[in-house]
């Protein structure tokens, strides 16, 4: 039987692993109709013919009634936060230095969230029912995709009460 000694080591707390993916992504009818209405300027739903909800982005069914949404809903640009998290950890190419606030936005119009970047605020500041609108990119750099809003921002009104978020 051998000895061996130990030696004291200091622990690790971390490690780099950058990792990119390459994909690509065919939109559905529902989904390229809402893309479209984007590279205009437009933030655009689909309203569930039973039970009326607003679902944004469009999916092209109700995940509730499990029915076709063929409605469409012409959104505003201001929601309400419905939930959000400070994050610490970079995103590669994106212009927000941590840490940075990515939130659960309720667009008014609409009864579902979405997901997007805060700023232009205190991070201590935000909370849950607080009114946001969304910063536009200049329009010559519209394209196809939800990055024309570059982020939200708060807006000086009265909160939304948490159990009328969505409603």
């Amino acid at each position: 039987m051998t000895t061996e000694k130990t030696e004291e080591r200091e622990p690790i707390t971390g490690m780099e692993a950058p990792l990119y993916l390459k994909y690509k992504f065919t939109a559905g009818e529902s989904t390229a109709k809402f893309l479209s209405q984007l590279k205009l300027g437009r933030l655009t739903g689909q309203r569930c013919p039973i039970c009326s909800q607003v679902y944004v982005p469009a999916r092209g069914s109700c995940a509730r009634c499990g029915v076709a949404t063929n409605e469409t809903v012409e959104l505003s640009d201001k929601a309400t936060i419905q939930s959000f998290t400070i994050v610490h950890i970079p995103i590669p190419g994106n212009a927000l230095q941590p840490p940075y606030i990515v939130a659960n936005l309720v667009p008014d119009g609409a009864n579902i969230s979405f997901i997007h970047l805060l700023s232009e605020c205190d991070n201590e500041a935000v909370h849950i029912g607080m009114r946001v609108e969304a910063v536009w990119k200049p329009e010559e750099e519209w394209d196809y995709a939800m990055e024309n809003i570059s982020y939200f921002r708060p807006l000086d009104e009265p909160d939304v009460p948490i159990d009328e978020i969505g409603r």
